[in-house]
Order: C-alpha cells, then sequence, then structure tokens
C-alpha cells in the first residue's frame, strides 16, 4: 500500500494497476488461507463455542480499549 501510494505521489502512472493490486491481494489472502488452513489443532483449545447471549467485548477489553486510548 505503501508503495502505491508513494508512487501515485511521485510519478504520473501507479506501479500497480487496480487489477494488479487485486491480483496481488488474491495470491496473498491465498496463501494465508492454505497456511491457516493446513495447520493441525492445538490440544489446549477444546472450548465450546460462544453463547449468543455473551458479550463480544467484555468488561475488561473496554478498561484496556479506554485506557490505551486515553493513553
Amino acid at each position: 500500500m505503501f508503495i502505491v501510494f508513494a508512487g501515485a505521489c511521485i510519478f504520473p502512472e501507479p506501479p500497480l494497476t487496480s487489477t494488479q493490486m487485486l491480483w496481488v491481494n488474491l495470491i496473498m489472502d491465498t496463501f494465508a488461507a492454505l497456511a491457516l488452513a493446513t495447520e493441525p489443532p492445538h490440544a489446549e483449545v477444546r472450548g465450546l463455542p460462544a453463547k449468543k447471549s455473551d458479550m463480544i467485548v467484555n468488561p475488561v477489553m473496554w478498561r484496556n480499549i479506554i485506557l490505551q486510548s486515553i493513553y
């Protein structure tokens, strides 16, 4: 992204066209998904899925978000 932004500011033509950026994104996402999909599960992950009534952001997370935002 930095290369495309810098190239657009410096050169009259962008270093990568929209189609080329989409191809790069497609390739990068494919390899990342394959890496995650082929990794075996860890033995210590045995928890049940979260309930629908569970909060997504719990009080500890809110505290961290607020304190880090203030910092």
